[in-house]
């Protein structure tokens, strides 16, 4: 049987990026010694509060269809919290709520791009930004990042890849793999280019809630940002809800009547009780959500410190987020041959950092899903990895 172009477009290198993972998850199952650090999934229970809300929903009976675009509750809920955060009034026919933050990006490029338009994103990137983009026939166009310069986005080498097909910028800020995140000066680069080019820009924020130096910036609050930025976040890091699969879109009320229509033929509203929860986790200052938070940062400064001293494996300290980027490039070893030895040898699962684009050739993503000793541990077998490698280069 035939099958569609799309199937293919779908693909893409990133669905690749996994396949050490699910080695990985087959050694747990089959009784091996492996600590599990190549995914993004927080180790940490969804907090009480949420999950009684969702209980007392159900046994309420809102288990029947919800506002195809979120209850107004929830969108008010989310568009108070977004108004606080970001100093810009947001009013809740701007929101429209969706099954998670991947979710909110394929429908954003749905209603934004055509085929043939050119997408502009800061590489190394998630890895299934291609696939999203690639589904309604546009093409992302990398905009390399050196570790070097902390993997932050310049302006000017935006500026250099805008043509007349340029029809977006995608922004994950903090970003996923290398937890960086953009100054002021950085945004105001970026949100100029935007309107001298009449670009629209696709803000996924789903870390923002995770940042541990600095200030978190959202765009659509910069001058001539919100009619052209749709701005994307979600539950699931900030309150460990991942499988809950809640998330939403914040953009002008046009770009949300569209996603409207879209949620209307794709999902048909998420169910009430999960709205009921989410509504609950954004209305109430929870304790557990600030000590995820600091729980993180110790994490990752414990890592960093493991690490510090270590030949052939150098921690670069993230800004925000879940996971730590690791420079291996002095044991000789391509990232995906080192990530793949480090299983094999010493049961440490982490995803290769060519998994995100080439300016992260040489760099192994580790997640901060285990506790602190757990990742200490893993620190331990990483160096008993590496050390050797680069002692033999003469890098010790």
């Amino acid at each position: 049987m035939r099958f569609s172009t799309l199937t293919q477009r779908i693909a893409g290198d990133g669905a690749d990026a996994w396949k050490i993972h699910y080695r990985a998850l087959q050694m747990l199952e089959a009784g091996r010694d492996v600590l599990l650090l190549s995914v993004g999934d927080p180790d940490f229970d969804t907090p009480a509060p949420i999950v009684d809300a969702a209980v007392a929903s159900l046994r309420a009976g809102h288990t029947h269809y919800a506002a195809v675009r979120g209850n107004l509750s929830l969108r008010q809920a989310i568009a108070e919290q977004h108004s606080r955060r970001s100093d810009r009034p947001v009013d809740a026919d701007a929101v429209v709520v969706l099954a998670g933050a991947q979710c909110a990006v394929f429908c954003v490029a749905q209603c934004v791009l055509e085929p043939g338009d050119e997408v502009l994103v800061p590489e190394p990137m998630y890895v299934t930004y291609e696939a999203v983009f690639g589904a309604c026939g546009a093409r992302v166009v990398p905009v390399p990042v050196r570790p070097e310069d902390g993997f932050r986005v310049a302006p000017a080498e935006v500026a250099a890849r805008i043509t007349g097909k340029t029809r977006a910028l995608m922004i994950n800020s903090p970003h996923n793999p290398t937890g960086a995140a953009l100054d002021l000066a950085i945004w105001q680069g970026l949100a100029e280019l935007c309107v001298a080019h009449d670009l629209w820009l696709i803000s996924d924020e789903v870390y923002s809630e995770l940042l541990f130096e600095g200030r978190h910036i959202s765009p659509a609050s910069l001058p001539g940002m919100a009619e052209r930025t749709a701005t994307i976040n979600s539950l699931s890091k900030s309150h460990a809800m991942t499988g809950w699969r809640v998330g939403w879109v914040i953009g002008s009320r046009e770009l949300a009547a569209h996603l409207s229509h879209l949620a209307l033929c794709m999902l048909y509203g998420l169910p009430g009780f999960i709205q009921d929860a989410a509504e609950v986790a954004l209305r109430n200052e929870l304790t557990q959500v600030a000590q995820m938070r600091e729980i993180y940062r110790e994490r990752r400064d414990r890592v960093c410190a493991a690490l510090q001293d270590c030949p052939g494996a150098r921690a670069l300290k993230p800004d925000g987020g879940m996971f730590v980027m690791v420079d291996i490039r002095a044991t000789g070893l391509s990232a995906q041959a080192f990530a793949d030895r480090l299983l094999d040898e010493q049961g440490v699962s982490v995803l290769a950092g060519e998994a995100f684009g080439p300016s992260a050739a040489g760099h192994i993503r580790l997640g901060l899903v285990l506790d602190a000793d757990l990742l200490e541990e893993a620190c331990r077998r990483i160096a008993a990895c590496a050390a050797p490698l680069a002692g033999a280069r003469g890098l010790s």
